[in-house]
């Protein structure tokens, strides 16, 4: 099963409706699949066995996924913010590609051997009609190869089939259950699983697709306006200086703004709830590894845990909520052994969806085809998920085990916190101590002490940070995850000088 499925049905079910861009002179779906044909074309001549993408998100993007699916080989998208090292790194894994890139990447590319177009020239060569499209038969090969953000690590290649995209989707939207008028915003980097998860099933249902490329509050919230935007896709620190910004904030189209990507602050969607009261929001969880989504928090959730009284249920506001249709989740102790509501262990999830497959290494997953995402949580007596952050972050004090996020959960209460990391670092005594580098809000001041008061007042004195330090700015990747192990290198750098 190929993901030009998807395509091929939207053709047949609403052929002349605008799928990609602005209403006036945005692409069909009828021209997406001459233009993926045409591209298609163009790959399989110069014998390429994958596409590179590195460029920023927009009409060139969807047209490159559809053509390499047609040309039965994959599409690599790259983050164009990596340095020249590690991205040289990664493409040296793909000699043979034809790339797609910025005009400022160009030469990066030519420079690792591949045949480079801009998104313009690819545009303007897929706009030729092609006297005969190739045939998307069954392959062996990836529709999609992402990397890891490598916020932990060093970024690995993930493969996602097309039976993994397509049982997505499937599983998650019903075909042509859009709106002729419904459009869709999306303010994600073509490298993150969220944008080929989001160009797919808003085709297959019938929605029309707009990407904003540079995000600030205002040019969102303008774009919104204009083009009568319906649903909507942010991470966590857009919404946040979406609703602290000074800008208009009305939006009387938009029905529908989901997020997710990293940790949403109570704060903010609470606001962002109030601000939008006829908005249904949903808080979605998922990785590159699941093809995205394997949870969901939807809009009547969200309500019920803002206006209700009882505290197990307000929590879920915290939460990620429940296991997709066809999602089976666990969340098993350090021996892998399965443990009850309320409970704290590693998250465990398996599903057709589900690829847990990295590129030289093969599928990641146990002899029941359950895959470890290695992030934390638990679950309470509803199958509600709460995210209590990466495995790899725990810092373990004594013999404690603790979850940053706990901290920083707390600390994100206080009034004059924008931002906040907390990390373990190496002590010979304790294992780790732990401190915390904390963003303050413009115009306010906040003593260390004063603050280590208030983490005190709520967790035990285990918990409160030994040491405060104030940053401008966390390091965050695009989407808005913390890259933890640049806190940590700073602020022992920081304790070396101290």
């Amino acid at each position: 099963m190929n993901v030009t499925m998807l395509l091929d049905m939207a053709v047949d079910g609403f052929g002349d409706r605008v799928v990609i861009g602005r209403r006036e002179g945005g692409i069909t779906a009828v021209r997406l699949a001459e233009m993926s044909a045409a591209g298609a074309a163009a790959i399989r001549e110069s014998g390429a066995d994958s596409v590179v993408y590195l460029a920023v998100n927009g009409p060139a993007f969807p047209v490159a996924m559809f053509a390499a699916a047609r040309a039965g080989v994959p599409l690599v998208p790259v983050n164009y913010r990596l340095g020249a090292e590690q991205l040289q790194s990664l493409l040296a894994n793909h000699p043979r590609a034809i790339g797609i890139a910025d005009e400022a990447q160009v030469p990066t590319l030519q420079a690792a051997g591949l045949t480079v177009l801009t998104p313009e020239q690819w545009l303007a060569r897929t706009a030729k009609p092609v006297t005969a499209s190739p045939d998307a038969g069954e392959t062996g090969a990836p529709a999609v190869v992402i990397y890891t953000s490598g916020t932990t690590s060093a970024p690995k290649g993930v493969l996602l089939r097309h039976e993994n995209l397509t049982s997505y989707v499937f599983g998650s939207v019903e075909f042509g259950s859009a709106e002729p008028t419904d459009a869709a915003l999306i303010s994600v980097p073509p490298y993150h699983i969220a944008a080929v998860a989001n160009a797919i099933t808003s085709l297959y249902s019938g929605r029309r697709t707009l990407v904003l490329e540079r995000f600030t509050p205002a040019q969102w919230l303008q774009l919104a306006r204009e083009e009568e935007i319906t649903n909507a896709l942010v991470v966590p620190t857009m919404l946040a200086r979406i609703v602290e910004s000074d800008a208009d904030k009305a939006l009387p189209s938009l029905r529908a703004l989901a997020y997710g990507g990293a940790p949403m602050p109570t704060s903010v969607i609470e606001k962002a709830l109030r601000m939008w009261p006829e908005v249904g929001f949903v808080n979605a969880y998922g990785l590159t590894e699941t093809s995205s989504t394997v949870a969901v928090l939807g809009p009547e959730e969200h309500r019920a845990a803002l206006a209700g009284d009882d505290p197990a249920v307000r929590a879920r506001l915290g939460s990620v909520g429940r296991a997709v249709p066809g999602i089976d989740l666990e969340i098993r102790d350090a021996n892998a052994v399965v443990v009850g509501p309320g409970v704290t262990g590693s998250i465990w999830v398996r599903g057709e969806q589900v690829s847990a497959e990295y590129a030289g290494i093969g599928r990641a997953v146990d002899d029941s085809g359950f895959f470890n995402t290695r992030d934390q949580g638990f679950l309470d007596e509803e199958g509600y998920l709460y995210i209590g952050g990466r495995v790899d972050d725990t810092i373990i004090r004594g013999a404690e085990n603790i979850a940053p996020a706990e901290i920083e959960d707390v600390i994100l209460r206080h009034p004059a916190v924008l931002d906040t990391a907390v990390v373990g670092v190496p002590d010979e005594e304790w294992g780790h101590r732990i401190e915390a580098a904390v963003v303050v809000r413009a115009g306010m001041r906040l003593d260390p002490e004063e603050l280590r008061a208030y983490v005190r007042n709520v967790l035990r004195g285990s918990k409160t940070p030994e040491r405060i330090v104030y940053w401008d700015e966390l390091p965050r990747t695009e989407t808005g995850k913390l890259v933890r192990r640049h806190v940590l290198e700073r602020i022992v750098a920081d304790d070396l000088v101290v």
